[in-house]
């Protein structure tokens, strides 16, 4: 999707001859429809991908972008959002917010850029760090720079002691999906629609036929042996849906001693319960098998497979952000 590209937006933008400048919110308000970090490509004609606001400050930060375009110099700025604007665009009241707008080639150096870029396509985690009142600017993988790591690790931009602000570029967040039945077929959409890359895994044909899931990446291994090549890390979520313990068990018993940050499986507690016998008999403590998310999904009564797919991206939601 476009606007989970806007860094290459504007370094083909650039590459293209049209100009282009990368606007990044380096500051907001709490109940700021869009987070620190987030980020706007103005190409030097006036087109956009991507937002900083709900729409009470574009207009404003293209016509400076353009302006800073022209001159070759970043600007730092402000924006006051009276109550009444907030409430227009749907916040709760008014606020500051600050906009860090760097014109690519002149600003923000086009290898800079392409190597920010080059890192995201290999999805490899990167930081990108400026002083926005100086202007020295540098990018670092992990376990080279401290403050660095500890943006990658939390995935939230932010200013530094030291002045910096540092904005992590985390690979995107995985969900792998153990048994490619019809809950599945619901899950992969809204799983895309929150940012996921979703893979289905199941080594039945009749299941995994790729006309069931137009598009999507559906391997057939055995499950274990499939998780294994896919080296779930935690940006990874789980969750097993063939309630045949012959396939999810071997998904299960790898990702309870993976890196995956949430694992969940389908099932109604007595299914659970056995479960957990088979568990414990293969020698699993109680502290990894409470891993398991189980019933998956929040109780909210789901019923159809749309309403239980979207149980159980509230709950993979749920624990990413609020560890839970």
């Amino acid at each position: 999707m476009d606007h989970d590209r806007i860094p290459e937006i504007a370094l083909e933008w650039h590459r293209a001859g049209r100009r282009a400048a990368l606007a990044t919110v380096v500051e907001t308000w709490g109940s700021a429809p869009r987070q620190v970090g987030s980020q706007l490509a103005i190409s030097g004609e006036g087109q956009i991908m991507g937002s900083v606001s709900g729409g009470c400050v574009e207009g404003a930060v293209v016509t400076e972008a353009l302006e800073a375009m022209e001159e070759g110099a970043a600007r730092l700025l402000s924006f006051g959002v009276s109550d009444e604007t907030a409430f227009a665009v749907g916040l709760a009241c008014g606020g500051t917010i600050r906009v860090l707008v760097e014109p690519v080639g002149s600003v923000l150096p086009e290898a800079m850029l392409a190597d920010l870029v080059a890192a995201r396509a290999a999805h490899q985690p990167l930081a990108y760090a400026v002083h926005p009142e100086s202007g020295p600017r540098a990018l670092y993988r992990p376990d080279q720079d401290a403050a660095a790591d500890a943006r990658l690790r939390s995935d939230k931009a932010g200013f530094e002691e030291d002045g910096r602000f540092i904005a992590p570029h985390n690979p995107p967040l995985r969900l792998i999906v153990v048994g490619a039945v019809h809950i599945a077929q619901a899950l992969v959409t809204l799983a895309r629609v929150c940012g996921y890359a979703p893979v289905l895994i199941d080594p039945r044909d009749s299941f995994a036929a790729a006309e069931r899931f137009p598009g999507e990446t559906v391997l057939d291994d055995w499950p274990d042996e499939a998780l294994a090549a896919l080296a779930p890390d935690a940006r990874t979520a789980i969750v097993t849906l063939t309630h045949d313990p012959k396939l999810d068990d071997p998904a299960i018993r790898f990702a309870l001693r993976s890196k995956a940050f949430y694992l969940g499986c389908l099932g109604s507690k007595k299914t659970h319960a056995a479960r957990v016998a088979r568990l414990q008999a293969a020698g699993f403590s109680e502290a990894e098998i409470a891993r398991i998310h189980a019933p998956v999904g929040l109780d909210i009564g789901a019923k159809t497979p749309g309403e239980i797919a979207l149980s159980v991206m509230a709950q993979i939601t749920q624990v990413l952000r609020q560890g839970r």
